[in-house]
């Protein structure tokens, strides 16, 4: 049974973090959160411990670590995107291995970062990339594979999640913090566009606001136009007021279907980590490289056939 801590433990995305480590047979052994609205704990882990201040989390865990048999193997981090940096490293330090969600850092620079400490502590960092688990994108990764060469397929990637007025005053709303809309929402779906095909050759923005951003991307095997956004007035007619997301990912005009089989990503993406196959930095690395030259680029008039219809749709109105 391995020993876990937990940074992050009251935002949204904790509760499949405290899941995976119980339904692999570990223990969530503490957990730390500025906010105190962590009552999950108590259907998963009660007797974890629990701290409002990183100060007293990071000298409970240095009272462990001099205990050999009740020293922490993990640390997971869910916290703000701009403070997983800063965690992942004191996981490290403190002779633990730590896994992150994404986005892992928001830069190759900070990417290099990590890298040095791990060599320094000799511990590893893993990257939660859960897309990669998914029966529908390993299928169509390997029917891919299968066809092997020819044209490129013609992708089309709409990811719309609706998010209220909370959203813009939180953490997330604040691009310093988040690293704006395309990093927030987008990073897990870049990876699984390169997981799937190949190695990317462009990387064109077409628009960018606080709500949404779209652009057109070109790997070995895809020419990709792609919409995301946090605006409820992006959803299709025929899902509004019924669903508050709307995922579509098509393929050659094929409909990929992976609404479903979400729920236990995480557990596997742990198990798949304890059992040693875990990915690291270097696998984050092509997602990361994506993201940050999404913000750092100047936005590009779209060429014949590389526009997402939703901007082309914007561009009329």
């Amino acid at each position: 049974m391995k020993k876990f801590a937990l940074i992050g433990a009251a935002g949204y995305i904790a509760p499949r973090h405290m899941r995976a480590i119980k339904d692999t047979g570990n223990l969530l052994v503490s957990a730390y959160d500025i906010n105190d609205s962590v009552g999950i704990i108590d259907s998963i882990s009660p007797d974890s411990e629990f701290f409002t201040e990183f100060e007293r989390f990071q000298e409970h865990a240095f009272r462990l670590k001099r205990e050999s048999a009740m020293s922490l193997d993990y640390v997971a981090v869910c916290s703000p995107n701009y403070l997983h940096h800063s965690h992942i490293v004191a996981g490290l330090r403190l002779g633990c291995d730590v896994i992150c969600e994404k986005p892992l850092v928001p830069s190759t620079e900070v990417l290099d970062e990590l890298a040095l400490v791990e060599l320094e502590t000799g511990r590893r960092v893993y990257n939660i990339l859960q897309l990669r688990h998914h029966q529908a994108i390993l299928d169509l990764k390997e029917k891919v594979e299968r066809e092997g060469g020819g044209e490129k397929y013609d992708v089309e990637l709409t990811y719309i999640t609706s998010r209220g007025k909370w959203y813009m005053e939180s953490w997330k709303g604040d691009p310093r913090k988040s690293f704006g809309v395309a990093t927030n929402i987008g990073v897990h779906f870049y990876d699984m566009l390169h997981f799937i095909f190949g190695k990317l050759q462009r990387n064109d923005v077409h628009f960018v606001s606080e709500y949404k951003a779209a652009g057109y991307l070109e790997y070995e095997k895809a020419r990709v136009r792609w919409f995301l956004s946090i605006d409820a007035g992006d959803l299709p007619e025929s899902v509004k007021g019924k669903k508050p997301t709307y995922r579509s990912i098509t393929a050659n005009g094929q409909e990929i279907e992976f609404s479903e089989g979400f729920t236990d990503l995480h557990t596997k993406s742990y198990q798949e980590i304890l059992a040693g196959r875990g990915y690291g930095i270097e696998d984050a690395r092509h997602c990361v490289e994506t993201v940050e030259h999404i913000r750092q680029a100047a936005i590009s008039i779209p060429s014949d056939g590389e526009a997402h219809p939703f901007v082309l749709a914007m561009s009329s109105q």
